[in-house]
């Protein structure tokens, strides 16, 4: 189930009325956790195969393949400075670690709304003792700034509201996906080499 916050809610049916006189009255949804588009659309641009859910006032048309991706998630519309839009927030878990959870809360409520406008995420694998292991997902796994922002943005900021943990370890195979910035070491030598 694809859940709403009263903000988004809004908004959505306010461009809905604002399209109202061009037919559009439902919202498109697709992507990925990490990367995900939400647009207007008209009741005949829907799929055969979508899966429609009715979010009261407004119809949402999902392509199976993304379905599954928005399980649980909650849909909120976030203004900042640098950026507003909708934004697509999945459950955290919650952690029976004290410690891991404090950790877990910094994740949610400083760092990944930050790396989320990237396309990114952080997501901690685990604590053991006092060092975090972490995996950056999305746009940060294999970018060629993750280094720079664990060091000086993810580091920094969990130790300040968790001054317990003393380290963080990317457990991150940045070599994996579709197009990492590092070349695996299988791959050959690099043209940067010669």
């Amino acid at each position: 189930m694809l859940n709403f916050t009263d903000t988004a809610r809004e908004r959505i049916l306010s461009f809905l009325e604002m399209q109202k006189s061009q037919g559009v009255t439902a919202l498109r949804l697709m992507g990925t956790r990490f990367e995900h588009k939400l647009w207007l659309v008209r009741p005949g641009d829907r799929q055969e195969n979508d899966c429609v859910f009715n979010a009261d006032g407004f119809e949402i048309f999902l392509d199976p393949a993304s379905a599954d991706n928005f399980e649980g998630a909650t849909v909120d519309f976030v203004e900042g400075v640098m950026q507003s839009g909708f934004r697509v927030f999945h459950p955290s878990p919650s952690w029976d670690n004290p410690l891991a959870q404090k950790v877990q809360d910094v994740l949610d409520q400083h760092i990944n709304p930050g790396v989320a406008g990237h396309g990114g995420s952080v997501t901690l694998e685990r604590v053991e003792g006092n060092t975090a292991f972490i995996t950056l997902g999305g746009g940060c796994q294999g970018c060629g700034a993750a280094d720079v922002t664990l060091r000086h943005g993810i580091e920094r900021m969990i130790r300040e509201h968790v001054p317990e943990i003393r380290s963080i370890v990317d457990a991150t195979d940045h070599a994996a996906g579709e197009n990492p910035y590092y070349q695996r070491e299988d791959a050959g030598e690099s043209p940067l080499a010669k």
